[in-house]
């Protein structure tokens, strides 16, 4: 049986090359769920790392109880990494957290404060600590993809997030998905909350994301879900004579 459905909540933790920010993920992410209301738990996605990351995690969930990990055989993306989290967890609501820690696991009970009123609860970076190409080049991309997706997200690049799990495994994904993850959650008729959090300086490593990524991938990506969103299929059974 996969541990994870005994849990409320699997906290995702896509990992590529970020051992240098994996022992301060394991003692914050520890904090979170020895204080969290719901039993929660953390499942690392290790995206091929070459950096030592992947014998780190292994380390760490082996004296950590409530902590889980699969390892890709080789580099996917951050889409699939998430994607891969969401299909191995089952339970009844998944969140998703970058290793870096530029957000606080902590906040996660901001998000859970309104879970119960919608299918999906995200934050907003307040104050955010990055650099100013950063800041603009996100700047840009947000209001490029809310005209396109008329999504009304003001940051959907804050790695902070809760889904309900069964809305969750319905989204169709694609690379690039983890940009569009509100408005993949609106196209089921879900229901998407925005929360300010903290947001703090990377302390270790580097990040994946550079100026042509940040602005020609959400174009591109912009693109396929028009698309996509044209030709999405969804149903609601009215009825039916199956048994569990």
């Amino acid at each position: 049986m996969n541990q994870t459905a005994d849990y409320f909540l699997t906290i995702i933790v896509p990992v590529y090359n970020e051992a240098g920010n994996i022992r301060r993920a394991e003692t914050e992410l520890g904090v979170f769920l020895q204080t969290a209301r719901q039993p929660s738990c953390v499942l690392f996605v290790d995206d091929g790392s070459a950096d030592g990351s992947g014998e780190l995690i292994r380390e760490v969930c082996a004296r950590q109880p409530h902590f889980y990990y699969i390892v890709f055989a080789e580099n996917g993306g951050l889409s699939a990494a998430i994607k891969a989290g969401i299909d191995y967890s089952c339970s009844e609501y998944v969140g998703y957290i970058d290793a870096d820690l530029q957000t606080s696991p902590d906040d996660f009970r901001l998000l859970l404060e309104h879970i119960e009123e919608y299918e999906m609860v995200t934050g907003i970076r307040s104050a955010r600590k990055d650099g100013f190409v950063k800041k603009l080049s996100s700047r840009i991309a947000n209001g490029f993809r809310r005209a396109m997706t008329g999504d009304g997200i003001e940051d959907t690049g804050c790695p902070l997030k809760i889904i309900r799990s069964d809305y969750a495994k319905r989204i169709p994904f694609f690379t690039g998905m983890h940009r569009f993850l509100p408005a993949l959650v609106q196209l089921q008729h879900g229901r998407v909350k925005q929360v300010p959090v903290r947001h703090f300086p990377r302390v270790s490593g580097q990040s994946k994301y550079h100026l042509w990524n940040r602005l020609a991938g959400p174009f591109i990506d912009c693109l396929a879900y028009r698309w996509m969103k044209k030709r999405y299929i969804r149903y609601r059974i009215a009825e039916s004579n199956l048994t569990d």
